[in-house]
């Protein structure tokens, strides 16, 4: 006999991460990760390491001419991230 209080495995999965604090740790994950697609291939060839820290977006350029236009465009690319997450995970981006 089958019980009546079957749910869908998303929701149950939805409902074990929050119960365990761990959607604001993935939402994080996907921040950095959304870096490639937000800006493409090209600017993440010369992108050594991408870390976010205390909503501090942390990311190593290995050219310093990528590295300034970057740093000209930061404010956007702050914005579009905060997009992506759906809230404000991102409040500053440092380009090393």
């Amino acid at each position: 006999m089958r019980k009546s209080n079957t749910q869908p495995l998303g929701e149950v999965l939805r409902e074990y991460v929050r119960a365990m604090n761990m959607d604001h740790k993935l939402k994080e994950v996907d921040v950095v990760q959304s870096w490639e697609t937000l800006l493409g291939k090209t600017i993440a060839g010369y992108t050594r390491n991408v870390f976010l820290s205390k909503q501090v977006l942390y990311v190593e350029i290995s050219s310093s001419v990528v590295k300034s236009e970057l740093v000209m465009m930061r404010e956007e690319i702050r914005t579009r991230l905060n997009e992506l997450a759906g809230e404000e995970m991102v409040l500053k981006i440092v380009f090393k």
